[in-house]
């Protein structure tokens, strides 16, 4: 596993563990108190509260010192009798801290029966857990749930090399689409296999023969918003902004133009999803007020799906609320002549394909609405540059577009609180997507969702 995804994972699996732990010395406390276990029965079971202390230290400790014995390295190939060696270890040094607090704060156990159970359960629960992360990511990767798609790029020599260097757990977390030979291809062979694929990263293994293409194969990677990884085994780490990472034993370069997976990301997903599900709970009313009133005012169906370029390209189909009469796609060309946005981009003021109701849905934005089923989904977000067509996408004049399409897609970005159609000139509307991409953090999403309230009420810049 890519190291990046490993610190993730560890930080999961810590968590996870600390919940284990805590519950297990909740266990403990449930069966002594309802007297299921009483090995000092003449006691009056103890109050909650008098564990507060143990229930701190235990899940707060007990995950650091896990790591400290190895607990989450290699956790695929790793033996079960080496995983209770490294808790039991691990247990001793929790009990001495446990046993310090007892004599320099004269904190009492509160149970020795719910302790002596905490004890027995917690190795249980602990294998449980990494049993339980075992199978299910095994067989999400077999079924191709998590393993990454991505390109080899550079000199067959090192891409071989590289290669050997995997473990087998490694070969079935990473999928190489393409092998691209740059000492017989060229870039532009690669930026082709980038489109082709949609991939969000590619390796460069490059032997002296090749070097003379890294330059270009780098640049490429920055002006399409994909991560390029370097085996830095040969290479001077004077190369602009880049940051360590390995894959396998081979160090890498990796060159990064969007956020990195984080904490911060992960926290971006749950809201997500969480304010997608919120968001169609509550407009639910509406939904079925707006899809009676297009059944009403105009023939077709109530919603219209298209094909949009998601992360990196890859194509999803977005759901809206039909605001133009059915066929509406096939008189486009007919109507290129009129288009006021510049570049790949189709929109005109007072489309004449657009129903009389779709105007107001189109003015107050709620033929949007549907698009939280893709954020629930996952191919869109709250907030991201706006999905365009995959015909768009294809028509772009500048490849430097593209990094527009290294973060996920969302319902509203710093174009839709701008003026939105009042931005006439596409490279304008780029720019905005890729300064929001560059300066991303949690607080610009909050920020942007603010402000797109007022927008949406008001219909600014909307037609």
């Amino acid at each position: 596993m890519i190291s990046r995804k490993q610190e993730l994972s560890l930080q999961l699996n810590q968590m996870a563990d600390s919940l284990v732990l805590g519950l297990s010395l909740l266990l403990g406390y449930l069966l002594r108190r309802l007297h299921l276990v009483d090995f000092d029965a003449l006691l009056t079971p103890p109050p909650l509260e008098s564990f507060i202390w143990l229930f701190i230290i235990v899940m707060l400790f007990g995950p650091l010192l896990l790591e400290m014995q190895g607990f989450y390295q290699y956790p695929l190939e790793k033996p079960m009798q080496r995983s209770l060696q490294q808790i039991t270890y691990a247990g001793v040094w929790l009990g001495l801290i446990i046993g310090a607090v007892v004599v320099f704060l004269k904190l009492g156990i509160p149970s020795r029966s719910a302790f002596l159970l905490f004890i027995i359960a917690a190795p249980i629960g602990l294998l449980m857990r990494e049993a339980a992360f075992r199978v299910i990511y095994l067989r999400r990767l077999r079924r191709g749930g998590h393993g990454e798609t991505l390109i080899l790029a550079g000199s067959a020599e090192k891409m071989d090399a590289l290669v050997a260097g995997l473990s087998p757990m490694q070969r079935l977390e990473l999928h190489v689409a393409e092998r691209i030979d740059l000492e017989k291809r060229t870039v532009k062979d690669l930026v082709e296999a980038m489109h082709r694929h949609s991939v969000g990263r590619v390796i460069l293994a490059f032997g002296a023969p090749a070097a003379d293409n890294l330059q270009a194969a780098i640049a490429a990677c920055e002006t399409e918003g994909v991560e390029a990884w370097l085996a830095a085994d040969f290479v001077r780490t004077s190369i602009a902004r880049p940051t360590y990472d390995s894959l396998g034993p081979t160090p890498m370069l990796v060159f990064r133009v969007t956020p990195d997976l984080s904490w911060a990301l992960m926290v971006k997903g749950v809201i997500d999803r969480v304010g997608a599900f919120l968001g169609l709970l509550f407009a639910l009313p509406v939904l079925l007020i707006i899809a009676v009133g297009i059944k009403v005012t105009s023939p077709g169906n109530i919603i219209f799906k298209q094909q949009r370029a998601g992360r990196h390209g890859r194509p999803f189909t977005m759901y809206k609320f039909r605001s133009m009469r059915s066929g509406a796609e096939m008189q486009r060309e007919e109507l290129r002549a009129y288009n006021q946005m510049s570049g790949p981009v189709f929109k005109i003021e007072g489309d004449p394909r657009v129903t009389t109701f779709g105007r107001w849905l189109r003015k107050s934005s709620l033929d949007e609405l549907p698009q939280l089923f893709n954020v629930l989904l996952g191919q869109m977000s709250l907030v991201g540059p706006r999905p365009l067509p995959i015909y768009e996408v294809n028509n772009f004049e500048l490849t430097a577009h593209r990094r527009r399409l290294s973060m996920k897609p969302g319902l509203t970005c710093l174009w839709q609180i701008s003026g939105r159609n009042d931005v006439r000139d596409f490279s304008d509307w780029v720019n905005l997507d890729v300064e929001y991409i560059d300066n991303w953090s949690l607080r610009l999403d909050f920020v942007i969702l603010l402000r797109t309230i007022p927008v949406v009420v008001f219909g600014i810049g909307a037609r």
